[in-house]
């Protein structure tokens, strides 16, 4: 396996399948290391972070393989995490692109490198338990022509603690301001997610985005740089989460923003920042109130009563 990038956090640039198909054309049990490869100089590099679940959705695409069962210590991808939800439903069939935005947005069964792997070669993955012969979870394509447009549009409720928020407030806006923020957040290796900027008023406007609690020092220092040479100050806070719900074409159905905002508000959980897509709406919420808020909406949403 090939591998290029930084060290603990390599990519896969390509695979020579040769030797495995030799040995299992010769009726071989075939182990493979999972998790790093080799780059160009010859030196052991590592994958990191979902490595070994994207190596063998890599190797299931290079062998042209049916599927790709993925055997892990639950059942497969539930609607809730079912530490917090014991109601929660397993998932039998999830699109890929279901499944990754899960994934992105803090469910941790599956890594979504490996999920956007599978979908790229059209690898088909199979989530099962390690201790039982329960199906679990397909990942695959879902083309159930007796439901169309009528099939349920929610997949799931995913949450993430590890989050913090960082804002920029009253700076100076033009050409290059967002650029301008941002650039060095990148160049010093912090990832950012949810971004948000307010309307400019009288030249100047807020911008606000988070970032893992780890990065969280790092991005207020880079901030605070940013933000003076602009006219702005900037604030912070650690202790935040997100919630989402996921699931394709919310936004083509109007209601499911309205009823998820709803829901948190008669919770008394305050948003401190939304971030939509066509497949998700997610809210950064206080980490404390985050379980409350995936039950409320699990029970809202009627997630545990449906056959998904």
């Amino acid at each position: 396996m090939k591998i290029t990038g930084r060290y603990g956090s390599g990519v896969i640039s390509g695979i020579n399948p040769e030797r495995m198909r030799s040995l299992l054309a010769e009726g071989q049990v075939v182990i493979v290391a999972g998790f790093q490869g080799m780059n160009a100089l010859g030196d052991v590099m590592t994958l990191g972070r979902g490595g070994s679940d994207t190596t063998a959705v890599a190797l299931a695409a290079a062998l042209r393989a049916d599927r790709c069962e993925i055997y892990t210590d639950v059942e497969g991808i539930y609607t809730a995490d079912p530490r917090i939800v014991p109601e929660a439903r397993r998932i039998r069939e999830i699109s890929p692109s279901e499944m990754a935005e899960m994934a992105w947005r803090g469910a941790k069964v599956m890594h979504p490198r490996a999920v956007e792997l599978g979908a790229l070669y059209g690898v088909e993955i199979h989530v099962r338990c390690s201790f039982n012969e329960n199906p679990g979870t397909a990942i695959k394509e879902v083309r159930d022509l007796e439901r169309l447009e009528t099939r349920e549009t929610v997949a799931g409720i995913v949450h993430d603690l590890d989050v913090s928020r960082v804002a920029l407030t009253g700076i100076r806006t033009g050409p290059g301001t967002m650029s301008r923020i941002f650039a060095p957040l990148a160049e010093a290796g912090v990832s950012v997610d949810v971004i948000v900027e307010s309307a400019p008023k009288e030249g100047a406007s807020d911008v606000a985005f988070t970032v893992s609690r780890a990065g969280f020092a790092e991005a207020y220092r880079l901030a605070g740089e940013i933000a003076e040479p602009i006219g702005g100050r900037v604030e912070g806070e650690e202790n935040l989460g997100k919630v989402s719900v996921v699931g394709t074409g919310m936004l083509n159905r109007p209601g499911y923003a309205a009823k998820m905002f709803d829901t948190l508000g008669k919770a008394g959980i305050p948003i401190r920042m939304v971030s939509t897509s066509e497949i998700q709406v997610t809210c950064v919420i206080p980490a404390a109130q985050v379980e409350e808020a995936v039950r409320r909406l699990h029970e809202e949403f009627e997630l545990e009563e449906r056959d998904v």
